[in-house]
């Protein structure tokens, strides 16, 4: 084994590199489809098990552990003794010591190393293996020492299940580990992991998606719950590819970077009317990471009209109510605003029940319109903006994929959008101000190619995570290749044994939720504490008048469906009732004579006893 080690080290790095590069291409095809050669009795994938290096267990890795490692050195083709001489030379001694921290942060070299190849194939998020694997990098991570020895208890056994056998649960040395069902991820295991994979979790971002998916189960996040969340991911992103059809490019004319993100006013039953004045349109809705078009048309559409988002043209987006002929009376619109328009627009998102249309398309316009701002702001180069604006792209993905999944929504604090979430955050700036500056450190593959030999220069090099996953996931088109095949550490914003500064900033400013709240409710009630006595008894005396207001007003936003539509029913039937009743009282007004209602039937006099009484 010396003798081997002594040859591997005296070649050189770039020779090493090329074959590590090669060696793991291949290892890829071989794992993500040995599965179904298993199942259909295909010998090749014996064989090539039989060539897959040897994996020896680590003494100071728990048994979990060291079956991710063991999945990671198959699909790195690495011995392990490989990939602890690259952990022992490229990272610096402080995440070493002591021996639970080398454990974790070893884990963490190999899972990162392991995930950055496997998501070099376009499909990686339908291969129910990489879920999973990702999944037990999360459980290891909690529990990466040989001190560790609860979570190998009951799972010291094979999985070699005919139905469902996996390369990624089962290893020459007998070593594999499957993880119980039961086994569940905290939050920060999965804050470590997650944002490896940038389409997966977004740094800024990642806690509160975390709190999304393990609201149900008592704040640990179980394994159905996550691959539910991914295969709910990869639908979105085959959806979102289906939409770059030409039909789609010709009628909107989009420019070379812009992306279709979502289209809505398709389906007959579900429409998108556009209101500017007392007039209304149906017609289909397109949102990209620049602009948003309208074609009036049901089936065949008109010219689109574009209304910008990344000029800065003094633009107002916000909530707005909606009806027939101009009439307030619906909450389910966007209003958009800007100084190149002498109307706004209102798009309206008309639904049953609720106004969740119209809050998520709010939401991912706002996304995109303060991405734009956010370049503006700290004057971005074009090719970092493209960056800032693909992690806005990923994190509208996510929103989406969570929202079909589990049918929840978000609120100012717990969004999954990563620019509206600096926006309403307390100091929200230092976010955007760290994420400026990471950008400014991200350098183009020219600048940086000359770096890569060096560890603490690599370390060093921001890359454009967000935009090489749309090239990996077939959004965008790749020209930049040379980032990809160079870039061989490109895990997202985490980094072997370190905390992101973005993720120190999102801590900071949550801390500063409850004070900023603190502050508006004093102020609130020195507000109430100083007004006049007398107001404040006209105040209390109007108070039912003001609570029927805001009952209507409830009736009027269609929050509950059953008691608007009774509200409705019984307010047309006494309008239909009485009605010959307006017409006397109106010629009543008009001849100043009032008319005799001892002729009217009783039980239709709107007061019958004032009949009994005449």
């Amino acid at each position: 084994m010396e003798n081997e080690n002594a040859l591997g080290l005296g070649k050189s790095k770039k020779q090493k590199s090329n074959g590590n590069e090669i060696k793991s291409m291949l290892a890829l095809k071989s794992i993500f489809f040995f599965s179904g050669k298993m199942r259909n009795g295909d010998n090749e994938g014996v064989d090539d098990v039989a060539t897959t290096p040897p994996y020896q267990p680590l003494t100071f890795l728990s048994p979990l552990a060291n079956s991710v490692v063991s999945r990671c050195c198959k699909i790195l083709q690495l011995h392990i003794e490989e990939l602890q001489h690259q952990f022992d030379s490229d990272l610096p001694d402080d995440v070493k010591q002591p021996l639970l921290i080398y454990a974790r942060n070893f884990l963490e070299f190999c899972s990162f190393q392991a995930l950055q190849v496997a998501t070099t194939q376009p499909d990686y998020l339908s291969d129910k293996d990489f879920r999973r694997l990702m999944f037990d990098m999360m459980l290891a991570w909690e529990a990466p020492g040989v001190g560790n020895q609860e979570t190998a208890a009951s799972d010291e056994r094979e999985v070699e299940d005919e139905d469902s056998w996996s390369l990624f649960y089962s290893d020459c040395t007998n070593m594999a580990v499957q993880v119980d069902d039961k086994k569940t991820a905290g939050a920060d295991s999965f804050s470590r992991i997650a944002p490896a994979c940038a389409i997966v979790a977004d740094i800024i971002t990642v806690h509160n998606l975390f709190d999304v998916l393990a609201s149900s189960s008592g704040h640990r996040l179980h394994f159905l719950i996550y691959d539910k969340y991914l295969r709910s991911l990869e639908k979105v992103i085959k959806a979102v590819q289906n939409l770059s059809g030409p039909q789609m490019m010709s009628n909107l004319s989009l420019a070379e970077e812009e992306i279709i993100l979502e289209v809505d006013g398709t389906v007959p039953t579900q429409p998108v009317l556009k209101h500017m004045g007392i007039s209304a349109w149906p017609g289909r809705l397109t949102l990209t990471n620049y602009a948003l078009y309208f074609e009036s048309g049901m089936g065949l559409y008109d010219k689109a009209v574009r209304f910008d988002l990344a000029s800065d043209l003094k633009q107002i987006i916000k909530p707005e109510l909606t009806g027939p002929l101009g009439a307030r009376l619906f909450d389910k619109a966007v209003m958009y605003k800007s100084s190149s328009m002498v109307d706004p627009a209102y798009f309206e998102f008309p639904e049953f029940k609720g106004s969740s249309r119209r809050n998520y398309w709010l939401d991912i316009c706002l996304e995109i319109f303060h991405a734009h701002k956010f370049t503006r702001k700290y004057n971005i180069k074009e090719g970092q903006q493209f960056e800032a604006l693909a992690r806005a792209v990923l994190g509208i993905y996510r929103y989406r994929a969570v929202r079909e999944a589990f049918k929840v929504s978000s609120s100012n604090y717990k969004t999954l959008l990563c620019f509206n979430l600096a926006e309403s955050l307390p100091r929200g700036d230092a976010i955007l101000e760290t994420l400026s500056s990471r950008l400014t450190l991200m350098k183009s593959a020219s600048n940086h190619r000359g770096l890569l030999g060096s560890p603490s220069a690599r370390r060093q090099v921001i890359h454009p995570v967000s935009r090489v996953s749309l090239c990996r996931l077939g959004i965008i088109s790749c020209k930049e290749v040379d980032i990809i095949g160079e870039a061989t550490n490109l895990v997202g914003d985490v980094c072997v044994g370190e905390i992101n500064p973005l993720e120190n900033a999102v801590k900071q400013s949550m801390k500063n939720i409850g004070r900023a709240e603190a502050a508006q409710a004093t102020v609130d009630q020195v507000k109430v504490e100083g007004i006049d006595t007398n107001l404040a008894v006209m105040k209390e005396l109007l108070f039912p008048v003001f609570k029927s207001i805001n009952h209507l007003q409830q009736l009027a936003s269609w929050k509950n469906p059953w008691k608007s539509m009774l509200f409705m029913v019984l307010i047309s039937y006494v309008i239909i009732r009485y009605l010959r009743l307006i017409f006397s009282f109106i010629l009543c007004a008009g001849q100043n004579s009032c008319p005799d209602f001892s002729l009217l039937d009783v039980h239709c006099h709107p007061f019958p006893f004032l009949v009994t009484f005449s």
